[in-house]
């Protein structure tokens, strides 16, 4: 009887999974589309003539973009192999840049942001007199991102998501003025409807409230429309590219970034979203290990701008962008100490500049005695791979940690397709065996480390809003690498037999999936 009811059982929860419906939505317009195009080229030797000269024109436009190697090669196997269906995946799907109406609207507001970002000479002289390749990273995020580094801000990272959560409610609990807060996923649970009961009394107490979610991130884990819900309890909430089964290029572009800014003198960010399975209240992939910091000063200031950034463009009122309610110390008028430096940036798809990859670029190439990595995923590009490999063959000690339960089987095959060439060039590799590792952290030489929202992965990198906390001489620091270390007896190290002695079939598999990495 159980041999039945299980399969009914999931067979239901299909039919009744909104994602199940979105998708066969997208598979029907895009059949559609091909067959119209093959029959139209079956129909005249004309048009298939045509669709030829176009698919070539697709490949040598894409292969003399500015663009990543990666992307080039894929798209042009794809679009040469098959040129009726990869022409069309490549016009739907193969533009790394949002519609025209949000970039312009984003490089507006950022403008209009710059007056109110100035760096103080000061404090990057400050980081220049101690180690001018530090002062060069932080320069190169000021002029990228736009975020100047600052001082006075104490920093605190949390290791796991459960040690997070007290203190966010804690902070939440205290806000008197505003809470801004912007997650990639929302779930219903313990976490959410403890944050949520906060959220309904302080927008009652007057607390200006505001909330911004990924549409795509909450596709199956919040009902359709739930932002009119949460306007009707008070809170003003906006959704990111609200996800539609309709084929465009916009679907591909997300906000993957995780801020929640408390009257713009506390600031969390890091891996965790709001759900249970981060804080372990619920089990998806054995134990959840993520990562947080929260900073209390100054540099709290340009979170609270990031936040500006996203809730104008999404809100369509560019032109309505105040910053002076929001100025540091404006609510706060005490002074914060901190260790070290701290330089909060975000990262975008509509500027054609791989911040995000290039930060932790200049992290590797620039470490003197260690690097040690944390990303749940594992699917670098040529640049980075170059990087890793001449840093462990240079003598630098680099480690990077995986999970050891994944959360996706194809992208964990195609994260341990790279562990190989990583192997042989000296970098060592471990798995967190007691679960999923969520967690996206880059420590270097005591001195240097970053936490935030972005995976060694194609879409982190190039596809997503992204941000992320870039720290110097900080204590906090310390706190990273320790658990990095502890973290290690939890994992198993992966050796070079692993990946050779693996079953052909998988091997093969690997290859094919290496090859489409960049659109997966």
């Amino acid at each position: 009887m159980n041999l039945i009811i299980m399969p009914l059982k999931k067979i239901a929860k299909l039919l009744f999974n909104r994602i199940f419906y979105v998708a066969l939505a997208l598979l029907i317009q895009l059949g559609w589309l091909f067959i119209l195009v093959w029959q139209l080229a079956a129909y005249s030797k004309y048009i298939s003539f045509g669709i030829t000269v176009v698919s070539i024109l697709s490949v040598l436009w894409i292969v003399n973009k500015r663009i990543n190697p990666s992307y080039k090669l894929g798209w042009t196997m794809l679009i040469m192999a098959v040129p009726i269906f990869g022409l069309l995946l490549y016009i739907l799907f193969g533009k790394s840049r949002v519609a025209q109406e949000i970039q312009e609207q984003y490089t507006q507001v950022k403008q209009e942001s710059v007056p109110y970002l100035t760096q103080e000479k000061k404090v990057f002289d400050k980081i220049k007199d101690k180690d001018p390749s530090a002062a060069a990273q932080s320069k190169y995020i000021y002029q990228y991102s736009g975020f100047p580094v600052y001082e006075n801000t104490t920093a605190e990272y949390f290791q796991v998501g459960d040690d997070m959560f007290p203190v966010l409610v804690k902070e939440l609990e205290q806000a008197e003025h505003y809470i801004y807060i912007e997650y990639f996923i929302i779930n219903d649970g313990v976490m959410w409807r403890t944050i949520l009961d906060i959220l309904e009394r302080k927008a009652a107490a007057g607390v200006d409230v505001r909330l911004i979610y990924d549409g795509f991130g909450c596709l199956t884990t919040l009902p359709h429309r739930y932002d009119r819900t949460l306007r009707e309890k008070g809170i003003q909430c906006n959704v990111f590219n609200p996800f539609r089964p309709v084929l465009n290029i916009v679907q591909n572009n997300r906000d993957h970034r995780k801020i929640c800014v408390i009257d713009g003198k506390t600031g969390f960010t890091g891996g965790i979203n709001l759900s249970d399975e981060y804080i372990n209240q619920k089990e998806r992939f054995g134990h959840w290990k993520d990562t947080a910091v929260m900073l209390k000063g100054e540099a709290v200031w340009s979170m609270t701008v990031m936040f500006l950034h996203m809730w104008s463009v999404v809100n369509r009122t560019p032109n309505s962008l105040e910053h002076e309610p929001y100025l540091p110390h404006t609510y706060h008028p005490e002074q914060f100490e901190g260790s070290g430096y701290v330089q909060p940036y975000s990262d975008t798809p509509l500027d054609g500049e791989v911040l995000g990859e290039n930060v932790y670029l200049n992290i590797i190439n620039r470490a003197k005695k260690y690097v040690y990595i944390c990303t749940p995923y594992l699917i670098i590009d040529n640049e980075m791979m170059t990087a890793l490999c001449l840093a462990a063959k240079s003598g630098v000690d680099v480690r990077i940690m995986t999970p050891g339960v994944p959360d996706k089987k194809m992208v964990f095959l195609l994260t341990q397709s790279y562990y190989e060439q990583l192997l042989e060039a000296g970098v060592r590799i471990y798995e967190y065996q007691p679960g999923f590792l969520h967690a996206k952290s880059f420590v270097c030489d005591d001195e240097i480390a970053v936490v935030g929202t972005i995976n060694l992965d194609y879409r982190s990198l190039y596809l997503h809003f992204e941000n992320g906390i870039w720290m110097y001489k900080n204590e906090v620091i310390r706190d990273i690498l320790q658990d990095f270390v502890e973290t290690l007896n939890y994992c198993d190290p992966i050796s070079i037999d692993f990946c050779k002695n693996r079953n052909i079939f998988i091997r093969g598999f690997q290859s094919i999936l290496r090859l489409f990495a960049p659109m997966l």
